[in-house]
């Protein structure tokens, strides 16, 4: 039995505090929302993120950040992309808790960086492992066959939580490339945005098949820029979970997506949304990574005009449907 610090009281951070419980582990969920976790601790469900999943008696909820951390031999990381520097920086001033593992997906707007690199710089501890893969949150607490990837560079501590997430109804690889399994993760939200456009205009599959298959192209292009192996992409971290939130009804960032392509607008559509869509945030992170770089992204590039700019949706296809002719290789 393990000590884990769960940091983060959403539905992705809730389920993944059930599923180590189950298994067994000595298990503190914290957030800081406290009004949220007294809810928590009263009815031991929770009903804003994850209704009618119980929490069991493993968990524990823990509104004090520094007892949450007491004797974690693993801390991990479910809050949105841009505070986990903050809450790293908070887990480093209470002396920190053991192996540090990063669930949250995306880049951060200020540096470009990758969550375990925030991780790294913010804990001063330079192997986090990075959790990612086809997950949703509601799928997972409902124990629906599902697996995902523990990578590190660090062989030893990718297996230990490898070893600390296993079971029957939740399979975990292991793979060293970080790059490639953070960037097919935050990258495949703002492709997810896209095909909800296509959902909200009413285009049909072959429209959404052409998509995911530009998408995953122009992932692996700005990821390979960027250090990884291509061969990732086309592996749970990154076909695997472009397909999962692309195509999913529990997809956040393709609801955002498909409610563009209906005509609402940005800031009526967030500010519906209980839930973080981290597409809307790592579409303009994209976006400048790849202009730095010189990697051409054109359905990042649109997204980002969506988002930012208010283009309508219908001319957004136009635009990409009369690019130049080119090879697709």
């Amino acid at each position: 039995m393990s000590v884990v610090a769960v940091l983060g009281a959403g539905s992705w951070g809730t389920t993944l505090a059930i599923h180590l419980a189950h298994l067994g582990h000595d298990t503190r969920l914290w957030g800081n929302d406290r009004a949220h976790l007294a809810e928590l601790t009263e009815t031991r469900e929770n009903r804003k993120f994850l209704s009618g999943i119980p929490l069991p008696v493993g968990v524990k909820v823990q509104p004090e950040l520094e007892k949450a951390l007491q004797g974690a031999e693993v801390t991990l990381f479910v809050v949105p992309s841009q505070v986990v520097r903050s809450v790293a920086g908070e887990v480093l001033a209470r002396g920190g808790g053991g192996i540090p593992v990063c669930a949250s997906k995306g880049l951060e707007l200020v540096t470009l960086r990758r969550m375990s690199e925030v991780l790294a710089e913010a804990l001063g501890d330079p192997t986090p492992v990075a959790l990612t893969g086809p997950s949703h949150a509601e799928e997972v607490a409902a124990a629906i066959p599902t697996s995902i990837v523990a990578a590190c560079a660090d062989e030893s501590r990718a297996r230990t939580v490898q070893s600390l997430f296993a079971s029957p109804r939740l399979r975990v690889y292991t793979n060293a490339d970080v790059i490639g399994c953070e960037y097919g993760g935050a990258l495949k939200n703002v492709i997810a945005i896209a095909a909800g456009v296509c959902d909200g205009l009413g285009f049909g599959d072959n429209t959404k098949g052409a998509l995911l298959t530009r998408g995953l192209a122009e992932i692996s292009r700005l990821g390979v820029a960027m250090g990884a192996q291509r061969e990732t992409f086309f592996g749970l971290t990154g076909m695997g979970d472009l397909i999962a939130t692309a195509m999913s009804r529990h997809s956040r960032n393709r609801h955002v997506g498909e409610r563009l392509g209906r005509g609402e607008s940005l800031e009526q559509i967030l500010g519906a949304m209980v839930m973080v869509a981290e597409g809307v945030n790592t579409a303009r992170a994209a976006r400048d990574l790849g202009r730095a770089h010189g990697v051409e992204l054109p359905i990042t590039e649109e997204v980002c005009a969506l988002l930012l700019e208010g283009r309508d949706p219908r001319e957004a296809m136009q635009t990409l449907m009369t690019r130049d002719l080119k090879s697709e290789s």
